[in-house]
C-alpha cells in the first residue's frame, strides 16, 4: 500500500475527524481511503475514455466538415439559371 503525505485545510480536516468521532469511519486512515476512492470513482477513467472515443470529439468533427465553397468542381451544385 502507498504511503502518502499531505496538507488539508483546517475545513477539511475538521469534517474528517467529525466523521470518524460520529462512527461514519473507524479511523483516519478508513476515512482518507474512502473519501480517496469516492472521489476518484465518481470522476470515472477518463483517460480510458478517450482514448476509446478515438481522441478528442470536438476536433474530429470539425476536421471532418468541408466548405462547400472549398470544393474541387465548382459544377458539382445542381443549380443554375
Amino acid at each position: 500500500m502507498a504511503k502518502i503525505e499531505m496538507e488539508l485545510s483546517d475545513r477539511v480536516e475538521n469534517d474528517i475527524e467529525r466523521m470518524v468521532s460520529q462512527g461514519e469511519f473507524v479511523n483516519w486512515d478508513e476515512a482518507v481511503e474512502k473519501l480517496l476512492t469516492q472521489g476518484l470513482s465518481a470522476y470515472g477513467p477518463i483517460e480510458e475514455e478517450s482514448e476509446e472515443l478515438g481522441g478528442d470529439m470536438f476536433q474530429q468533427s470539425v476536421a471532418d466538415q468541408q466548405d462547400p465553397a472549398m470544393r474541387d468542381e465548382p459544377g458539382d451544385d445542381d443549380y443554375s439559371l
